[in-house]
């Protein structure tokens, strides 16, 4: 296992520099910079309940442990992906047996809290409530989904972010300085191009960085060969976060429709390429593509559909990588396309109709009637066939149900082909209103 500088600590770069002071924490300035209600809450001695969200490597095992730290508190970490309630009642019960003997608070991390079930999280409720706990869960995904609404009303959410580069490249220059605890002593150097290829694959994660750093340092006086040469090869094959479900994921997709609806095409392209390159299943993404071309272009340009149909049966044959210029292809297309989403709309309100009216009849002249009994109940009397009116249209005739008379769902954009279907709607209700006014 790797050592520090004097071979006698065993445990990982990123755990042997942890900070101990909050003065020592790399990045969340948001939170921790001096002033911010939870640093001055943390030096007022003041610790509350909280969820720490963020992706891996922003800090959160570390905050919690800083937490603790400045304010005397009894620290306890679980991992909910090893932990259950059993764990849960020994460290409530060891909680309570530091407050008998020493009078102090104690800190309960539970890492991964949203592997918790339902259950498991209700057993900490009591115990954050009388304070016999300050809990502080670290999540990387999305508290108002993964975790109860009762233990969320109880514990104050703060979101970590992603470390930026100069936050990543002070990281490095600690590694490299510290003797004691760190790489310092070495006489490793990270030149610019070094340091860039190092904060590019760590992508944010702090935690990754030091293994990054601590595996090239290894690799590199294992074989005698040079520093930089050792971080290109650790570095190579690295490819960026990507959660295949969670709040990343949603984030993309989200961001990759928002994008082909904008008509932003190259925008679309990026976030086409950070799915792909993250390990999104591209058939997913050709579903994606399929809906994107009904539901924001429509009929203001059918040709997206089909063209979507197609890049997706193309994938299918093809497959990775080559399939994949196919979906690229779709993406911008739709992108360029005209915009509407006047089916999409008139989709819901029919739906939203169909089931708000009940059971509303089909009007009898709209009725089949295959049989004499039918009728002579008057189904399909006073029908007009609209192959034998002018221009094929039966001027005044009504397809809806009486409750939904003169209800209009579909409502064409004036842009691309529904400009020319919007023109032809007004022509036949024009025709409607003089049969109307005709009869009247």
């Amino acid at each position: 296992m790797t050592t520090g500088a004097d071979g006698a600590d065993p445990r990982p770069l990123a755990d042997r520099l942890r900070p101990q002071r909050l003065d020592e924490l790399v990045g969340q300035t948001h939170l921790f910079a001096p002033g911010r209600p939870l640093r001055v809450a943390l030096e007022a001695g003041r610790p509350h309940s909280m969820v720490l969200w963020g992706p891996p490597g922003t800090g959160k095992t570390t905050l919690a442990r800083l937490i603790a730290g400045h304010c005397d508190a009894h620290f306890i970490a679980l991992s909910a992906v090893l932990a259950g309630v059993k764990e849960v009642r020994a460290a409530v019960e060891e909680a309570q047996a530091v407050r008998a003997r020493e009078a102090r608070a104690t800190v309960l991390f539970v890492d991964e809290v949203h592997r918790f079930n339902k259950a498991q999280q209700d057993a900490f409720l009591p115990f954050v409530e009388d304070g016999t706990v300050t809990f502080v869960g670290a999540t990387t995904e999305n508290p108002s989904f993964a975790l109860n609404n009762a233990l969320l009303s109880r514990a104050r959410v703060y979101v970590l972010k992603r470390l930026e580069a100069a936050e990543l490249g002070a990281l490095i220059d600690r590694a490299l300085a510290d003797a004691q605890h760190g790489l310092g002593g070495r006489g490793l150097v990270a030149d610019a191009p070094t340091r860039e290829r190092l904060v590019l694959a760590a992508d944010g994660d702090g935690r990754r960085l030091l293994g990054l750093l601590e595996l090239a340092a290894e690799l590199a006086e294992a074989e005698g060969r040079g520093f930089a040469d050792a971080v290109i090869e650790v570095v190579q094959g690295g490819v960026r976060r990507f959660d295949r479900g969670g709040d990343l994921f949603h984030d993309q997709i989200s961001a990759l429709h928002k994008a082909v609806r904008g008509s932003a095409p190259d925008a679309a392209l990026y976030w086409l390429a950070r799915m792909i390159d993250g390990g999104c299943e591209p058939l997913y993404l050709a579903r994606r593509i399929v809906r994107m071309a009904s539901e924001d272009i429509g009929n203001a340009d059918p040709r997206a559909l089909r063209l979507a149909l197609d890049a997706a049966e193309t994938f299918e044959r093809l497959g990775s990588p080559e399939g994949e210029l196919a979906l690229a292809q779709a993406v911008v297309y739709l992108a360029c396309a005209a915009k509407s989403n006047a089916v999409y709309t008139a989709w819901q309100g029919a739906l939203a109709d169909a089931r708000s009216h009940g059971t509303l009849e089909v009007p009898e002249h709209l009725r089949n009637a295959p049989t004499k009994l039918m009728k002579s109940l008057g189904y399909g009397r006073r029908y007009r066939y609209a192959h034998d009116e002018p221009d094929a249209y039966a001027a005044g005739e009504t397809y809806l149900p009486d409750a939904l008379a003169g209800r209009r769902y579909y409502d064409p954009v004036p842009r691309g082909l529904e400009i020319r279907i919007r023109e032809k709607l007004e022509r036949l209700r024009e025709l409607d209103r003089l049969a109307r006014e005709g009869r009247d």
